[in-house]
């Protein structure tokens, strides 16, 4: 199943709605000091075990700083079964252009 790109107004669309998915920033830790989109997990050891041990049909949706990441991280997941899978089309600095300029841009 392939990978859905979603543009940052889409997502703000999601995340006004509540709608019930996982929402993961593939970035750094230090990128993520820089700028934050509210409510993403950060992907690390940890969260990537939980999100292995979640039902398949679980929607993941990705993000990183322009959007190459968080595809990879997808496709990776996708190998893994996941079937609902969401990559942010420009990632936080899409975000921060078309969604929240108080996101800090780097």
């Amino acid at each position: 199943m392939p990978i859905r790109q979603i543009t940052a107004p889409e997502l703000k669309a999601m995340l006004d709605r509540r709608e019930d998915f996982r929402f993961i920033d593939v970035r750094t830790p230090e990128e993520r000091e820089l700028a934050r989109i509210e409510g993403a997990a950060l992907l690390d050891k940890r969260s990537h075990d939980e999100i292995l041990a979640l039902d398949r049909d679980t929607p993941l949706v990705f993000h990183c700083h322009h959007g190459i990441r968080s595809q990879a991280a997808a496709e990776y997941f996708a190998s893994a079964g996941f079937r609902h899978l969401f990559n942010l089309t420009g990632g936080i600095d899409a975000w921060s252009r078309q969604v929240d300029p108080s996101v800090p841009l780097y």
